[in-house]
């Protein structure tokens, strides 16, 4: 039996994590939910699991909470009481969803208590990963994550092909012993709703366009982050942290149909692929039950039904969020949290109308050639560009 925080309960991954959970009473038990203000779900949740223990950002929130909550349900209040939910003393793996930095914070707490995390949230990585992978191996804790393309990665890996060391234990997230054994990393990528459309202008697309995602039923951020292709670029460099991988070592590949999650290449020049339907909680389940494939009522994934599996280069040029990403990758420091504060400065401003999507990337790269990059930054360096590359991000000019 798993004991199981969930941060982030009430957006797309954080329902998807509760219908595993749900699906699987006898191996996982939720004893922690944590949301930002929608109090009513949250406390919904807590009722139908049994959960003691939750918190609520949002000040509002936690007062609206607390007047109707029942007894022996605790309402933590605001960041700090979502960084002391995920240090919950007889947790055993925080499930981080919390929609970008916002989660960052949370990681470190359940990290430093020693609780192994399941990361949906990228953003952690991207920004903070040199210090959040020196945390989890200070502290022997397993690193898992959630996103489909690096699950799949970490399942090819344990297929144990070539060398029985290749069985990725996640004590050490950055020195699975990959180098030897592995050419190349490809990513795959859905593509958006827009990839295969070389006629759609970008200066007019509307925000109703950018949410229509062909595959996936994600939140509004990564939705759009889907659409402009920043998602890929931060999952190279979340892959990067995670793998211990040079970033020119882990390619991006379009397969629209979203059947193959990512691929490994070995020295050979064999390629290993992991195969399942577009469902989230394939990657959510594999997450709370490594290093174990068991049965929780998931879609069967049917050869026969798959039709033509495709595959091409992204383009480039139409998706400059792709090299914006890997060029603050390599210039590593604080770059990678610049853009990554940068971007969601842009997205949510697209969300609110104010910008153009277009707009999104040339805000990212203004900012970022503003930036003068601090190398092998503390928290505070890190938090700080954050700051900055969100104030500048703000601006007009």
């Amino acid at each position: 039996m798993k004991h199981v925080v969930i941060l982030g309960s009430t957006g797309s991954i954080g329902e998807s994590a509760l219908a595993v959970c749900r699906a699987l009473p006898d191996r996982i038990q939720v004893v922690g939910l944590a949301a930002s203000r929608q109090w009513e779900q949250v406390l919904a949740q807590a009722r139908e699991f049994g959960v003691r223990t939750i918190a609520l950002s949002d000040p509002a929130a936690v007062m609206a909470c607390r007047a109707v909550a029942p007894a022996g349900i605790t309402v933590l209040a605001g960041d700090a009481g979502v960084c002391e939910l995920a240090a919950l003393p007889g947790a055993d793996l925080v499930l981080c969803a919390v929609v970008g930095m916002a989660g960052l914070k949370p990681v470190l707490a359940a990290a430093g208590a020693g609780k192994h995390v399941a990361l949906a949230t990228k953003e952690v990585l991207v920004t903070a990963g040199e210090y959040v992978t020196r945390l989890c191996r200070e502290k022997n804790v397993k690193l898992l994550p959630v996103d489909s393309e690096h699950s799949a990665i970490i399942q090819c890996m344990n297929g144990r092909y070539g060398a029985a060391s290749l069985q990725v234990d996640l004590q050490v997230p950055v020195s699975w012993p990959v180098g030897s054994h592995i050419r190349r990393l490809w990513l795959t990528a859905s593509g958006g709703p827009f990839s295969r459309r070389p006629d759609v202008d970008f200066d007019h697309v509307t925000v109703e366009e950018a949410l229509n995602h062909p595959r996936w039923d994600m939140g509004p951020k990564v939705t759009i982050d889907s659409a402009t292709m920043m998602n890929k670029g931060l999952e190279v460099m979340e892959a990067h942290w995670l793998f211990g991988v040079p970033v020119d070592r882990i390619g991006v590949v379009l397969h629209p149909q979203s059947i193959v999650h990512s691929m490994v290449e070995f020295q050979d020049g064999v390629l290993l692929g992991q195969m399942s339907r577009p469902d989230m909680r394939f990657a959510i389940q594999y997450a709370m039950t490594y290093p174990d494939h068991i049965e929780g009522g998931l879609p069967v994934t049917d050869p026969c039904a798959m039709g033509a599996l495709t595959f091409s280069e992204p383009d480039f040029r139409r998706f400059p969020c792709l090299e914006l990403a890997r060029e603050a990758a390599r210039r590593g420091g604080t770059m990678p949290a610049v853009l990554n504060a940068a971007n969601e400065v842009a997205v949510g401003r697209f969300l609110d109308r104010k910008i153009r999507f277009s707009d999104i990337w040339r805000c990212v790269e203004r900012v970022m050639n503003c930036h003068q990059v601090v190398s092998h930054p503390g928290l505070d360096a890190v938090l700080q560009a954050d700051a900055w590359s969100r104030e500048k991000a703000g601006r007009e000019d």
